[in-house]
């Protein structure tokens, strides 16, 4: 495994320690949903406090537009105000930018074909495979506790969480699911996301293998897959096995935006209490 720096940042902290911001360059080999091999390197930012000197690692995966020619406008993903509330909690955060997207660039290894026929699963391990990379490269450093982790992701990347909970990962404590899922167009079919028949599948699948805590957090206004759908491929997976909390947020204020899908950055008052609740019972 290689890693190139990138980039050194560094803001204040009230403490008078410093968030650095370094961004560096892996590389994965995964499998596109029509079994097509890629190897492709991709970026991962990185956030922590210097003046800490190990601390618990927490991947954090970002989402999946669902129009195409959005992907390429990424740019690099940072979560830059989520990655620093994480980093006062206690983490050292690290943000890959998938393969397919922004300054990463490359095939769209995640796509999970048209709406009528899909395959999901081969979308969320292709993520999946990108973030065990990221975990082996985050518990190797001198300056992250390699026992102790969380995996959390946003949509696309909530659902990643979930996938990797099921992989029962060394050091990999909890999983934490911001609206996660897929195949969902709040414009064009608002809360009716494709297939999701087969997401509630896949969700029960990973509930077989999954043996770590979660937690689930979706608005109740989210246009890309309502309110009942997530709670039904919840059951899904604590039917078949996993553990794990759903939390029902209430609506984003209308102020803020008409899509609770965006919670996770648009209101973390929201959210914030439910996990560092989680947090508190997995020992962090």
């Amino acid at each position: 495994m290689r890693a190139l720096l990138l980039l050194l940042l560094a803001v204040a902290l009230p403490a008078g320690a410093r968030i650095v911001e370094e961004t560096v360059e892996l590389q994965a080999t995964v499998k596109n949903a029509y079994g097509k091999e890629v190897t492709h390197p991709f970026k991962v930012t990185v956030f922590r406090d210097d003046a800490r000197q190990r601390a618990p690692f927490l991947l954090l995966n970002h989402g999946r537009s669902f129009r195409p020619e959005d992907m390429a406008k990424m740019g690099r993903v940072r979560y830059t105000d989520n990655s620093r509330y994480f980093v006062e909690r206690g983490f050292a955060v690290f943000v890959p930018t998938r393969i397919g997207y922004g300054v990463t660039g490359g095939e769209d290894v995640e796509y999970t074909g048209n709406c009528s026929q899909r395959n999901y699963p081969a979308g969320y391990e292709a993520a999946a495979q990108q973030s065990v990379v990221t975990i082996e490269y985050a518990r190797a450093r001198p300056y992250v506790e390699p026992e102790r982790g969380l995996a959390v992701g946003q949509s696309f990347g909530g659902a990643t969480a979930i996938a990797l909970a099921a992989k029962n990962l060394p050091g990999l404590l909890g999983a934490v699911n911001f609206a996660g899922g897929g195949g969902g167009n709040p414009e064009t079919q608002p809360e009716r996301p494709c297939r999701p028949d087969l997401l509630r599948e896949m969700f029960a699948s990973y509930g077989v293998q999954a043996r770590i805590p979660t937690l689930w957090l979706y608005s109740e206004n989210d246009r890309y897959f309502g309110v009942k759908l997530p709670r039904e491929w919840f059951d899904a997976f604590l039917a078949k096995g996993g553990a794990g909390r759903f939390v029902q947020l209430p609506p984003l204020d209308p102020a803020l935006g008409n899509d609770g899908h965006a919670t996770f950055t648009r209101n973390p008052p929201a959210w914030k209490p439910h996990f560092e609740a989680f947090l508190k019972e997995r020992g962090f």
